[in-house]
């Protein structure tokens, strides 16, 4: 961890809160999301090796219209990975001048749920039992009444961000978000700076233990491997090895979430 006197009073407010739960006798969850996996290569290497070495279980939300065939080669026999569907080409079809949006904007329903079908039926053939029936929304928004029909095409869970509202947002449907993202995406990537993260993690562990907000929900780590500079590598790595390190904390993957 870095020498720097207030990054280190940031990791030890993390601690601190971490305590908290220990004193209370329970237990804080938390999982880890990574998004826009499209290939194999040294980058997924090396969050695989990262997750293999923190003992933290990695759900990889695949983008299927991008899926090319080496990633599913080099994941199915990773035990503590799953695949998550990422939408289906994280291609926005947002009116003009309004937040990027795949799932709703412009098509119309019939259309976005053909793509989810089809995206759904390429992961579970190529990953098979790796794959999860969990979307992941591109830029986490999604039209509600997409929502509503997810159950149909065989999915059981959804991911967005931020604290979630309600844990079943349809019938069938399980939602746990992430909370915490490293990267500074308003200033075009980098990393966000150690206090800034820790803070929005502190801050959701916190609202979970006083019930302000769903105390069930795992606190979500999520990261982008193919956009990370070395500074939110070594955050991430920090970050998981300060977890790992304290009794209060259990590590949950998508198979313990969405049994």
């Amino acid at each position: 961890m870095s020498r720097n006197p207030f990054p280190e009073r940031a990791w030890r407010w993390l601690q601190l809160e971490l305590e908290r739960w220990s004193e209370a006798g329970r237990q804080a969850h938390f999982w880890w999301r990574d998004d826009d996996a499209t290939k194999a290569g040294a980058r997924l290497d090396r969050l695989l090796a990262l997750s293999r070495s923190s003992q933290f279980p990695l759900s990889l939300a695949v983008i299927p219209a991008r899926l090319e065939p080496g990633l599913a080669d080099r994941v199915r026999d990773q035990a503590q990975v799953s695949v998550l569907q990422h939408g289906y080409a994280h291609v926005s079809h947002a009116a003009a001048g309004k937040r990027n949006l795949e799932l709703g904007g412009l098509r119309s329903r019939a259309e976005i749920l053909a793509d989810l079908e089809q995206g759904y039926q390429a992961l579970s053939s190529r990953f098979g039992a790796s794959f999860k029936p969990v979307l992941v929304p591109p830029w986490n928004r999604i039209d509600a009444q997409i929502v509503s029909d997810l159950a149909g095409i065989g999915f059981s869970g959804l991911s967005t961000m931020k604290a979630r509202r309600s844990a079943h947002p349809a019938p069938g449907i399980l939602q746990v978000n992430t909370h915490l993202d490293p990267i500074n995406w308003r200033q075009h990537g980098g990393f966000v700076g150690v206090y800034p993260a820790i803070a929005v993690l502190v801050q959701h562990l916190q609202a979970r233990r006083s019930g302000y907000r769903d105390p069930d929900e795992p606190s979500g780590i999520l990261t982008h491997h193919l956009a990370h500079n070395e500074a939110v590598w070594r955050f991430v790595a920090d970050l998981l090895a300060c977890l790992h390190e304290h009794p209060a904390v259990r590590f949950v993957g998508a198979d313990d979430i969405w049994q």
